[in-house]
Formats: structure tokens, C-alpha cells, sequence
């Protein structure tokens, strides 16, 4: 018969206690770990000399264990005679001065301030019950039932700079009730999370991480409260700012079990979540782990367990490592059963590959898989064998966007970038732009070299406009040969561009400088990506560019209203706000078919529509999809490769006679030399570097 409880309710009973230990009979019960566990935390607080009330002894070894290593002054109670009973029989010969009385922790009877310490292991989760009962609601009396009544007794017999210490599961709501209790009668609360009490070989013992609470009480109440979180019974104290952080806290410490429970006990292709790893004496994340487990049909080498990749820092948005299909990609070119996935974050600094390996190794040995033997060496991978190098010139924060950097970061070849991220979506890279460094070698000279993990300090760096860094604003601009199809060339006539949403500016500037006759009209929402895109990424708006602030969904229906309007190209390259609803970008709002047939309408006939779609849900990307050619003729694709962007080239096409089709291979090569054309003219000071026209165009398919 199960001595488990029927309903969180009974744990709060004399009656189900009674049963409890009437079943057991001599055989203790450890809740959450004996002295073993629990002797490092226990003696940190608590002193042999000191008098101890223990709150809830049952049959516990705990007291007996503390009095053979010197604890001579401890006071047992229990709301249960029989276990009660049973303890005064057990240690009457053996432990003569430990005493143990039958006595409700509410109201126990002893005098004000005669205690040292109270401990209780486990009676504050089993009164706590009660305060939510079996509908979940709190008691009536709103101050915690039971329990909080066990907390004012508990504090009512503790001396002036005496502890409560708690060994508790931390449930939210016990957790809070004491938290809040303590802290409202000005005490320092200080909460240790130890390791769970899961065995190996056992899957029934607790996931749980065990935690002790030790609230302190103050004779004087503190001008703030002080609310700590420790890991481990040594870790240093992480100092938090309100009750709503710390149960936050610990929520992360459990969520963390739970997810090394799973990883210990099974493999599993499904993605696990993101693991922040935080710097103890800030708070702040200083790295991200992605485990990612193979298959079951992939078999790597049978020594091939288990391994952890670095990610250099600046290259943590790759697609590579940013998106599960890259790091599952990753996973297999590696060759290991579990691959850990480890990203660093900016605002920390990192020495070397070989601290780094220091610092993570004691974590991530907990997330090994299951069957690894214990003495197998788990190799450290990462790519050129450095931690990468980062440089965060400016931090700023958007009303709309939240906190965004912007940021210097080495590429692949060496080349200095320059990159903006907000901050709440940090594995994206809003905009990026190439730097051009004075005095720097050339290069192509040193093509053949690695680079120094950590390059001499820059002279001032400015933005090289010749450059496009992002792949879609590279297909965009391809793009532009389709106006070529049947018309006149672009030298012969101007060309007129609407884009929405500004970033860095790189792509606006581009067209700018290397299209002739481009005028580019810009509408961005955000005031502080502009002036971002002014003081960091070089924009410079003339008569052949303007920026103006405003909404794009309503300018563009301005202009609609108006009418007399009418654009080459329209270019929608606007990120979503709301990364739940499975498209980064646009927001949904930009491709609704009302909206999607005025800017159909604004378009002059040999016009383009160019969008760039982010989209990991299918069903939501095809119907964007669906609607666009349902007003469009004729509608390509180009996917970005390893990126989950596609960029959507949709032409206007005129009357019902001059509809155009699908443009031939023959066709696209013939626009493709022409825009190369306009692009490289020599004529031009400093062309950009040639792109590759014919290339970005030669992947379009019908969509």
C-alpha cells in the first residue's frame, strides 16, 4: 500500500501523520536527503553550542546524526505521538539528553526568544499544503493558514540574530509564503540550492533540486530587504532585488534539474530548451547552452559520446549555430551521441579557450548522456581553436525594440563588422556593415593567415558602403534587373524605390550610390534605429535619399489615399515584434490582401515587389505565400541559404495583354548583365565589389 498522500490537503493533517508513522515503525524517513547532504549547509548556520528547536522531527535520523557529531542541545517536536513515541524509545539508552515532545508547531508552548536555531526539514512544504488547499485557493485568513502560523511561532521563539533553516522542495507558493513572511518582518533571507537527491539507478527518487532556506533574524529591520541566492552550500551570494526575482531564481534552478533529469536518463532528437548559464556575483548570462542529441538511426563511433562546441564570439547569429536546423546540422558533422551547443554573451569577458573550458566543464558534465563511462575525456570543439573577439561601441534602448547594441565583431577572413542586435532577440542580426580600418594590411595579402584572436585596437573605423553583409539585401538588390525585362535600361531611366523599414541604412545607401538615377525614399518606425543608422552605420541622406519617421502600414495608405503616387519598387524589409506568432518578418499586418493590393497599386507597370519573408511556421508562410500570388502574376522565390529568409520578387505586370510570364533563363541572364553592367561602371569613383548578379538570380523558382 502506498504511504503517498491521496491529496495535498493531508499533509497538513495530525490524522495522516499518525497513519504515516503508524505504518513505518522504526524505519526512518529521510525527506530530501539525510546528514550526509545536508551536514555542509547544517553547520554553516547552525553551532554545536547553539539551541535548536527542530520543527517536525518524525522519525528522522537527521537529530540523532547531529547529536553523535556534538549537538548536545536539541529539542525535538512533533504533532505525532507515534512518532514521538517511537524516538523517546529509540534513543532513551543511547542519547539520554535528547529530547523529543509531542507538540503542534503552531503553539508550542516554549518561551520568547530562548532559541538559537530552528530547523525543519520538510514541515514547512507539508503545513504549506493547506494554504492552497485542493481548489488551489489560499486560506481565508490570508495570512497562510498553518503555516504561516508555524512561521510566527518560529519566529517568536528565536532569539535576535537567530535562523530559521528550512530544507525545503521550494515549491512557489511555500517558497513565497516564507520569503514574503520573513522579509516583511525584516529579516535576511538567504536561499542555498543543493544538488537533487536523484540517484542514477533510481528514477522514482525526487528530480527536484533540494534548497535550504536561512532567514536571519535582525534586531533592527534592514533599510532594504535582503534577499540572497547561493548555489550549492559554498557558492557565493547572488544579491536580488525583490521577492518576485528571487522566486524567479529559483524557478531557473528547478527548470534546470528537471532538464538535467531528462538528459540524464534518455536521449532525445527533440530540441531541448535553452540553457542560460549566469555569472554568479552579477547576474547576468554569460552563456547559452543547446543540447542537441542525434537520431536514433545516426550511430556514431562507440567512443563518441559526448562533446561541447564553442561558438567564437560575433558568430553566435550564424545559422549555423543560432537555429535548431544548424545546430542539428552541426550535431551530425560532429559525430558525437550529445553535442552542447555554447554560445558567449556580450558584456563578459573571456580570457581564452582554455578558461573557458575551465569554467564550463564542472556544468556541463551534468548534462552527459546516459551509458557515458565515467572516465571518458569529453573533447572541447570549436572553430580556429579561439574564443573570437566582440567589442560593444554603444548601448542604447528603443521604447519600441527594448535594449539593442551595437557591436564590432571579427569575420571568418578577419574583416572587421559591424553589427546591430536588439537585445531580446540577440541570435538575430538586425543590420551589418563592413569597416574599413586606416592602416590596416591588405586583405588579400594576408588571405592565408588566421587572424589574432584579439586584433590590435583599431584606428576609426568607418562603414564601407561598397560592402552588402546581409545575403537577402544582396538578392534585393539583383533583384533590381527585373525591371530590365521588356523595358528600358536603367541608365535610361530613373528609378524610383519605396522601402520600408531603415536597420543600418546599408541597403538604401547602396542602391543610392550604385544605381544610377535612384531615388530612394525610406520610412522607418523607430527614431532610434535612425539615429543609430546616423551616428554608427554612416547613413547620409540627400535628394537622392530621404528618411522619414513614421508608420509604414499607414504611409503607405496615405499615399494610396492620395493617389499620384506610383514606385518602381516597393521593398518591405520590417521585422515583427512579436516573435510568438512563428514570422520574424513583416508583421502580419504588411501582408494582409487588402493592404498587399495597394501596394500592388503603386506600382508603376514594369514595377517590383520586394519582400523578405522570415517564416519557421509552414502553414503561416504558405498562406503569405498564397496571397501574394493571388495579386501578383507572377511571383518568384529565392531562398537565403543557411538562413531561414527567403526574399519574394513579385512583378506588377500591366494590362491584361502585357501580363508577364515567368521570365526565361535566357531573359534573367540577358537583365542580370545588364544591371552587372550599371553596377561595375568604371566611370563610377571606387565601384563596389562585384555581386554577382547572374548568381543571385540563377535559384529563383516560382512560388
Amino acid at each position: 500500500m502506498s504511504l503517498l498522500p491521496r491529496s495535498a490537503g493531508e499533509f497538513s493533517s495530525a490524522e495522516y501523520w499518525e497513519r504515516f508513522f503508524s505504518r513505518r515503525g522504526d524505519q526512518a524517513f529521510e525527506w530530501y536527503g539525510g546528514y550526509t547532504e545536508l551536514c555542509g549547509v547544517l553547520h554553516k548556520y547552525i553551532k554545536p553550542q547553539d539551541e535548536v528547536l527542530v520543527v517536525g522531527c518524525g522519525n528522522s535520523e537527521l537529530s540523532e546524526q547531529l547529536w553523535d557529531v556534538g549537538y548536545k542541545r536539541l529539542t525535538n517536536i512533533d504533532l505525532s505521538a507515534t512518532a514521538i513515541a517511537n524516538m523517546q524509545q529509540r534513543n532513551r539508552s543511547r542519547r539520554p539528553g535528547l529530547l523529543f515532545l509531542r507538540a503542534d508547531a503552531t503553539q508550542t508552548g516554549m518561551e520568547a526568544g530562548r532559541f538559537r536555531a530552528a530547523l525543519d526539514k520538510g514541515t514547512l512544504d507539508a503545513m504549506a499544503s493547506e494554504e492552497r488547499g485542493q481548489d488551489g485557493e489560499k486560506p481565508e485568513d490570508g495570512k497562510g493558514g498553518q503555516a504561516g502560523r508555524m512561521l510566527a511561532e518560529v519566529g517568536r521563539v528565536l532569539c535576535v540574530g537567530g535562523r530559521y533553516v528550512c530544507v525545503t522542495l521550494a515549491q512557489e507558493h511555500v517558497l513565497q509564503l516564507a520569503v514574503e513572511h520573513f522579509a516583511g518582518e525584516g529579516w535576511a533571507v538567504r536561499v542555498h540550492c543543493l544538488g537533487g537527491q536523484e540517484a542514477e539507478s533510481d528514477s522514482s527518487s525526487f528530480a527536484l533540486p533540494v534548497f535550504v532556506l536561512v532567514c536571519t533574524k535582525f534586531r533592527q529591520p534592514p533599510p532594504t530587504p535582503l534577499l540572497e541566492l547561493c548555489q550549492g552550500e559554498d557558492g557565493p551570494p547572488c544579491r536580488l532585488a525583490a521577492v518576485a526575482e528571487l522566486l524567479a531564481a529559483v524557478r531557473d534552478c528547478q527548470a534546470y534539474a528537471l532538464l538535467r533529469s531528462r538528459l540524464r536518463h534518455n536521449t532525445d532528437p527533440t530540441p531541448c530548451p535553452a540553457l542560460t548559464l549566469c555569472h554568479t556575483p552579477s547576474g547576468r548570462a554569460r552563456f547559452t547552452l543547446n543540447v542537441v542529441d542525434c537520431p536514433p538511426t545516426v550511430r556514431p563511433p562507440r567512443d563518441h559520446h559526448f562533446a561541447i562546441f564553442i561558438v567564437p564570439q560575433g558568430r553566435e547569429s550564424d545559422w549555423l549555430y543560432s537555429s535548431e536546423e544548424g545546430r542539428g546540422q552541426l550535431a551530425l558533422s560532429a559525430g558525437f551521441r550529445r553535442l552542447v551547443v555554447v554560445a558567449m554573451h556580450r558584456d563578459q569577458q573571456y580570457s581564452d579557450m582554455q578558461a573557458v573550458q575551465s569554467e564550463l566543464s564542472p556544468m556541463v558534465m551534468e548534462l552527459a548522456p546516459p551509458g557515458m563511462p565515467t572516465n571518458q575525456q569529453v573533447p572541447f570543439l570549436s572553430v580556429g581553436g579561439g574564443v573570437g573577439w566582440r567589442a560593444v561601441v554603444h548601448r542604447g534602448r528603443s521604447a519600441l525594440s527594448g535594449e539593442l547594441a551595437v557591436e564590432d565583431v571579427r569575420g571568418e577572413d578577419g574583416g572587421l563588422f559591424r553589427r546591430l542586435v536588439f537585445i531580446d532577440n540577440e541570435g538575430v542580426v538586425q543590420s551589418e556593415s563592413r569597416l574599413t580600418e586606416p592602416g590596416a594590411p591588405s586583405l588579400k595579402k594576408n588571405k592565408k593567415k588566421k587572424p589574432p584572436a584579439v586584433p590590435p585596437k583599431p584606428g576609426p573605423a568607418q562603414v564601407d558602403r561598397r560592402f552588402l553583409c546581409c545575403a537577402h539585401h544582396r538578392v534585393m538588390v539583383a533583384g533590381l534587373a527585373l525591371l530590365c525585362l521588356g523595358h528600358a535600361p536603367l541608365t535610361d531611366a530613373p528609378v524610383s524605390v519605396l522601402l520600408v523599414g531603415l536597420g543600418g541604412g546599408g541597403l538604401p545607401q547602396f542602391v543610392r550610390d550604385w544605381v544610377p538615377g535612384a531615388r530612394v525614399e525610406v520610412v522607418e518606425l523607430d527614431p532610434v534605429v535612425l539615429d543609430v543608422a546616423r551616428d554608427w552605420f554612416g547613413l547620409e541622406p540627400d535628394e537622392r535619399l530621404s528618411v522619414m519617421l513614421g508608420d509604414g502600414l499607414e504611409h503607405i495608405n496615405k499615399l494610396y489615399s492620395q493617389g499620384g503616387h506610383s514606385y518602381d519598387v516597393i521593398m518591405f524589409d520590417v521585422d515583427s515584434k512579436d516573435p510568438s506568432l512563428g514570422m520574424s518578418c513583416p508583421p502580419p499586418a504588411f501582408v494582409e490582401t487588402p493592404f498587399l493590393e495597394r501596394v500592388r497599386d503603386l506600382l508603376t507597370p514594369r514595377g517590383v515587389f520586394m519582400l523578405n519573408l522570415v517564416c519557421r511556421d509552414s502553414v503561416r508562410r504558405e498562406g503569405v505565400v498564397a496571397r501574394v500570388r493571388g495579386l501578383f502574376p507572377c511571383v518568384l522565390s529565392r531562398d537565403i541559404e543557411g538562413e531561414v529568409n527567403e526574399v519574394l520578387l513579385c512583378l506588377r505586370g500591366g494590362d491584361a495583354d502585357t501580363t508577364p510570364a515567368p521570365p526565361s533563363p535566357p531573359a534573367l541572364r540577358r537583365a542580370a548583365r545588364t544591371l552587372q553592367g550599371v553596377l561595375g561602371d568604371k566611370n563610377q569613383p571606387s565601384p563596389p565589389p562585384s555581386l554577382d548578379i547572374a548568381a543571385l538570380l540563377d535559384n529563383l523558382h516560382i512560388a
